[in-house]
């Protein structure tokens, strides 16, 4: 196969993301590119979640794709929700005990999914129960059905490791382990690997190991041909395989992070639960003060106070959150105060769709706030350009004395993937123009240099407030006083401009003479790039046009993308409604783009709707709308 496309379900709370660590850590360990995403519900415990995950041997992959080879199920409603997304010849794992299971009769499925089943199932014969889907998909779809026992597999679990009863039903998502360990060939030590990785040592490995075999024994009772993954063809060196939060978290610490504030928000809050483990880490880059506060308003003016002590602080929010801290946002701006605030973006407005994606967001974090003051505003495309973003926004930060924003799209904030151990010889902390001792006739805000020399309370005598102030700090309202000073600060956007390269701006994909060209930003970046090589097996050259800062903006770029191709061939592909990165390619160029493809479900862009999306667009669509996606 070369590459083995699946989707875990099961409750939310049911174990489902350590089923997912482990094997994509298994995967990853036998030499298999990996990323997996994780789709739930805002529940804490009960409903329906999922992962979907692409495994290949050719590539680190950053798309996925329906339909999918494999679908593994703890539960009735994830077979229910899933069994359409199988390919044909693909497989199903699920609990046999559950045959009498009815989709009507699960309260937690959303009543307009039981309405689009009920037709389904009228059209196509199929009795209400579980089992008899099972038949219909054996027998006329050719899913090759894997009807597994739970029960029977958690008593031999206790005959055969002394698992008592009360404890057994909780290894229920290490079936899904097994299996699809046991039915892709998965190396026994790969799988022992991601089971240490996750359990460490200890009873509960144990069982997992031995459950394992047990599973192994099971499914040797099925004659189907089994799907292959083949030898992986990738170069494998050191890989880390993590969360894209992991990966901010694991760039703040490395980038010399030493103070983070935030308020528990999804997806957000997962990057500080990271840096927590590392409170009390020392060594030659010191350690790090963690520090979770009663709201984002909080959040941000305490960041804003570390930073005034100098030490290099940040924080981390979503949507919700950001709105809270706009206002300190803007006097950070005023007292040109370096902060990083690490945006994770999920489905608007308001409390919207508190666990699922979007790039609504956009606009937000460029216009935040009242008044006018210089800011960059950095997206990241996959794990490595989160990694690489987060050190550049520390230190743009710095060496400009302003906010930086850096956007984070949930779907890879929550998304595990394997990617080269990241060069941290590599890293580069530049703290800007710092002064120290600068005697009495030090000023804070001098109005000599757009970037005046930067001391630390404590060490100088300074003055800090929200009203527009003087060289010294204090209040001054005078009117040619308010000229320099907003001069001084907005000039910085010229020194931006000139010290952040047009290269560092964007990248270019694919075809160098392209009949199309995609436009896109974030998380896009993976699926867009994939989509180009098939694109490109149907004779269409194409290329894809990621904007990785929208401030400063890629202005030369993109208009020579607009040159060179014309209006009519540059396709917006974005996670909004309104197609935001739009707004501001005309904003900044006058270019109006006239083609788009938009998903605002809260799911990602998929691989297969996007292609077809493109197809139609080449035939004429001027607009197209996905919804692919459980």
């Amino acid at each position: 196969m070369g590459e083995l496309r699946y989707i875990l379900g099961g409750p939310q709370g049911g174990g489902l993301e350590t089923t997912s660590e482990v094997l994509s850590w298994s995967f990853a360990k036998s030499g298999y590119g990996i990323l997996s995403d994780r789709e739930y519900f805002s529940n804490i415990k009960g409903r329906h979640s999922y992962v979907h995950a692409t495994v290949s041997g050719a590539e680190n992959p950053f798309h996925l794709s329906y339909p999918v080879d494999l679908v593994g199920a703890m539960d009735a409603e994830t077979v229910f929700t899933h069994f359409q997304e199988i390919d044909r010849g693909g497989y199903l794992i699920y609990n046999k005990d559950e045959d009498n299971a009815k989709y009507g009769s699960i309260l937690s499925m959303e009543p307009e999914l039981k309405t689009r089943l009920n037709e389904f199932f009228k059209a196509n014969g199929i009795g209400g129960t579980l089992g008899e889907l099972s038949t219909y998909l054996s027998e006329r779809r050719q899913i090759n059905v894997v009807a597994l026992s739970y029960s029977s597999l958690l008593r031999a679990l206790q005959q055969e490791a002394s698992v008592i009863a009360a404890q057994a039903s909780r290894y229920v998502s290490s079936i899904l382990i097994g299996s699809i360990a046991s039915l892709v060939g998965l190396e026994s030590s790969s799988l022992a690997f991601g089971l240490k990785k996750r359990f460490r040592s200890g009873e509960i490995l144990k069982h997992n190991m031995i459950f394992s075999e047990i599973i192994a024994r099971q499914l040797q009772a099925f004659s189907y041909k089994r799907p292959s993954l083949g030898k992986s063809s990738l170069s494998r060196g050191k890989m880390v395989v993590a969360s894209g939060n992991d990966f901010v978290a694991m760039a703040k610490l490395m980038g010399g992070v030493r103070f983070q504030s935030y308020y528990p928000i999804t997806p957000a809050a997962d990057e500080s639960f990271t840096l927590e483990k590392y409170e009390k880490v020392g060594g030659d880059r010191g350690s790090i003060v963690v520090f979770q506060t009663e709201d984002e308003i909080a959040a941000v003016t305490s960041a804003i106070g570390a930073s005034l002590t100098g030490t290099r602080s940040a924080s981390a929010t979503s949507g919700p959150g950001f709105d809270l801290m706009t206002e300190g946002l803007g006097w950070a701006g005023i007292n040109e105060t370096p902060i990083l605030v690490t945006y994770y973006q999920r489905g608007g407005p308001s409390t919207g769709q508190p666990t699922r994606g979007g790039q609504s967001d956009l606009l937000s974090s460029v216009f935040a706030s009242h008044g006018e003051f210089p800011r960059i505003v950095l997206s990241s495309g996959d794990h490595s350009e989160a990694f690489w973003d987060t050190v550049d926004a520390l230190n743009y930060a710095e060496m400009f004395q302003t906010p930086v924003i850096h956007l984070v799209d949930k779907f890879l904030a929550n998304s595990i993937a394997s990617i080269p151990l990241p060069d941290v010889s590599k890293i580069e902390v530049r703290r800007g123009n710092l002064v120290k001792n600068g005697g009495d006739g030090y000023q804070r805000f001098d109005f000599t240099s757009s970037i005046s020399p930067r001391a630390f309370i404590g060490d100088e005598r300074m003055w800090y407030t929200g009203d527009e102030h003087n060289e010294n700090g204090h209040i001054d309202e005078d009117s040619e006083n308010r000229i320099k000073m907003m001069t001084k600060r907005m000039d910085k956007m010229n020194l931006i401009e000139e010290s952040i390269p047009e290269e560092r701006r964007h990248a270019l994909y694919g075809d160098k003479d392209p009949e199309i060209v995609l436009l896109g930003w974030g998380f896009v970046k993976g699926v867009a790039i994939k989509a180009l090589e098939q694109l490109r097996n149907e004779g269409i050259k194409a290329s894809y046009f990621h904007i990785r800062t929208f401030v400063p903006f890629p202005k030369k770029s993109v208009e020579s993308i607009f040159e060179d191709v014309g209006p009519e061939n540059v396709v917006d592909v974005e996670c909004n409604y309104e197609g935001q990165a739009g707004i501001l390619v005309r904003l900044n160029t006058g270019h109006e783009l006239r083609k788009h493809v938009v998903k605002f479900t809260g799911r990602p862009i998929y691989l297969s709707e996007l292609v077809e999306a493109i197809r139609r667009v080449l035939s004429g669509s001027s607009k197209e709308v996905l919804n692919l996606g459980a």
